[in-house]
This record gives C-alpha cells, sequence and structure tokens, in this order.
C-alpha cells in the first residue's frame, strides 16, 4: 500500500522535505563565488550535477536567491569544490544564514588558495576545484539553475591513483534528508552489458 502525497495540497516546506528526503543520496557542490565588491562566498549546494560533457558544463541549483547566485550573475564564475569527508564540519558551518557581505572563508576559517582561470579561490583542503565561467541560469519558481562551463580542473595528486581520481580517496560528502548527511560506504562495481552480448545471452 502506498500513501499519496500531492505537491498542490502540501505546503512549500512539506513537499520539499519529501523530495530531499527521496532524492538520494545527492553530491554537493561546495561553491566559491566572488562578489564584485571583492567578498568571497562560500556556501554547498546539494542539487548538484553534471550538466554536459562537451562541452563540459556542470550546473547547481540555488533555492532562493543566495549570494552564490549574486555573485555569479555578477561576475561570471565561480568554483565547484568537492566536499571531502574530513571536513564535514566546515561544510554545514559554511550553510549558516550569515549577513551579505561576510565571508564563510574569514568566518569558519577555511584556508583560500588561487585558482588558476578564474577570479574566486578555491577551497584549499578540497582535494578538487572546478574552476567555472556561467554559461547561462534558468529560473525556476524560487530557485535558480546555474550553469557554469568547467575551464580548468585542479586534482590533489593525493587522491589520484594510475592518473585518475580514486572514490576511496575522495571519500565524498553527500546529503539526505532531515539533518542527515552521507558518508561513502559500501561501492560497488559492474560493467554494462553491451547490446550483443544481451541478445546472444537470450538466445541460448
Amino acid at each position: 500500500m502506498r500513501i499519496d502525497f500531492d505537491p498542490e495540497q502540501l505546503d512549500r516546506n512539506a513537499f520539499y522535505r519529501l523530495l530531499t528526503a527521496t532524492v538520494v543520496p545527492r553530491p554537493i557542490a561546495w561553491v566559491s563565488t566572488t562578489s564584485a565588491a571583492g567578498t568571497d562566498n562560500l556556501a554547498p549546494h546539494s542539487f548538484f550535477s553534471v550538466a554536459c560533457v562537451s562541452p563540459p558544463v556542470v550546473q547547481f541549483t540555488s533555492v532562493g536567491r543566495k549570494d552564490s547566485v549574486r555573485n555569479v550573475e555578477e561576475t561570471g564564475q565561480f568554483v565547484v569544490n568537492l566536499a571531502p569527508e574530513h571536513l564535514f564540519e566546515e561544510v554545514n558551518a559554511t550553510a549558516t544564514a550569515f549577513p551579505h557581505g561576510v565571508s564563510e572563508f574569514d568566518e569558519v576559517g577555511i584556508a583560500r588558495e588561487p585558482s588558476a582561470r578564474v577570479k574566486p579561490p578555491r577551497v584549499a583542503a578540497s582535494p578538487v576545484a572546478l574552476e567555472c565561467e556561467l554559461h547561462s541560469t534558468v529560473r525556476l519558481g524560487d530557485s535558480t539553475v546555474v550553469f557554469g562551463r568547467v575551464v580548468h580542473a585542479a586534482v590533489s595528486e593525493a587522491v589520484l591513483v594510475d592518473g585518475h581520481p580514486d572514490i576511496h580517496k575522495l571519500r565524498p560528502l553527500t546529503r539526505m534528508g532531515k539533518d542527515e548527511w552521507g558518508t561513502l560506504g559500501d561501492v560497488l562495481e559492474i560493467q554494462r552489458i553491451p547490446l550483443q552480448e544481451w541478445e546472444e545471452g537470450r538466445r541460448r
């Protein structure tokens, strides 16, 4: 037996809680931006994914008009930093609703490092940084989807195995519902089945 939920009958927050508890786990874009006035901002966004491979484009969604979106619209640049498990408390702290003009880097005590192609700094302790230039934004109700073309990727040697990022070394955080967060857990590995192989298997 299922229980039905109608988004038109529930208030916004109730259905938001339902969505974020069922669309799980969600990777985190730890987005660093710099305002036109020069203030560095850092905030986690758990509505995050790859939008395109060629050209490489990533996307994150800001629910409400947060500083991340304002800064990206002002400057056209941002950095997606991977949110690793060992920075769990710092990632969470940067979600605090600090007043406009306050830098989460400074308030939380997070070390910066300069980016190679864009003005916003990278998180020095994050193992992966994707430097992006704004491709476009889409307004959807109370949210803004930000698409950024990746113009540079910087990956720590410590998380590379045979030149490729290793998931066991990256240890990415994910978001669940409520105040729940996820860590790596078990990793399953399986190859896709080529169509010819699948059809041959059915004929046996």
